[in-house]
C-alpha cells in the first residue's frame, strides 16, 4: 500500500514537473499556447491504472454481484409467480367451464321432464282416441242396428199390413 500512495505521488510530482516545463518558455522553439484539453489530461503509468481499476471493482463488484443475484431471483421468482397466476386462472375458467356445464345439465334435466310429460299427454291423448273410436264403431254398429230393426219393423207393418188388407176371393 505504501508503494501505491509513493508511485502516486511519483506520477503527481512527475506531472507536476511536465506542467513546469511547459509553463516555462522555451527558448529553443516558440511553442504555440498549450492546448487545454492537454493541460487537463494527466499522465499515469499502467500499473497505477490497472490498480486503481481493480481497487474500484474490488469495491463495487460485490454489490453489483449481488445486486445481480437478487436480480435474478426476482426474475425466478416472477416467471413463477406469473406461472402459479396462469394456473389460477385456468381454474377459474374450469369453474366458469363446469358452472356452464352445470346450467347445460339442469336445462337439459328441464327438457328432459317437459318431454316425460308430453309423452305422458300424448299416451293418454292415444288411450282417449282408441277409447273414443271403439265407442264411435260401437255407435255406428248400434245405429247401423236399430236401423236394421226400424227396417225390419217396417217391412213387419207392411207384411201385416197387406195381410190385413182384404183380399178378393178366389171363386173357383
Amino acid at each position: 500500500m505504501e508503494e501505491e500512495g509513493r508511485e502516486g505521488e511519483g506520477a503527481v510530482s512527475q506531472n507536476e514537473h511536465d506542467q513546469q516545463s511547459r509553463d516555462l518558455p522555451s527558448e529553443q522553439d516558440p511553442e504555440p499556447p498549450p492546448d487545454p484539453v492537454l493541460e487537463d489530461s494527466l499522465c499515469v503509468d499502467r500499473r497505477t491504472v490497472d490498480r486503481l481499476t481493480e481497487g474500484l471493482l474490488s469495491h463495487y463488484l460485490p454489490d453489483l454481484q449481488n445486486s445481480k443475484r437478487v436480480l435474478q431471483e426476482l426474475t425466478q421468482n416472477q416467471v413463477i409467480l406469473l406461472d402459479t397466476l396462469d394456473q389460477e386462472v385456468t381454474k377459474f375458467r374450469d369453474c366458469n367451464a363446469l358452472l356452464d356445464l352445470n346450467a347445460l345439465f339442469t336445462e337439459a334435466k328441464i327438457y328432459h321432464n317437459k318431454l316425460v310429460n308430453i309423452r305422458k299427454e300424448m299416451i293418454m291423448l292415444h288411450e282417449k282416441t282408441t277409447k273414443l273410436k271403439k265407442k264411435a264403431l260401437k255407435l255406428q254398429q248400434q245405429k247401423q242396428k236399430d236401423l236394421l230393426e226400424k227396417e225390419q219393423q217396417r217391412e213387419k207393418e207392411l207384411e201385416r199390413e197387406r195381410q190385413l188388407t182384404a183380399k178378393p176371393a178366389k171363386r173357383s
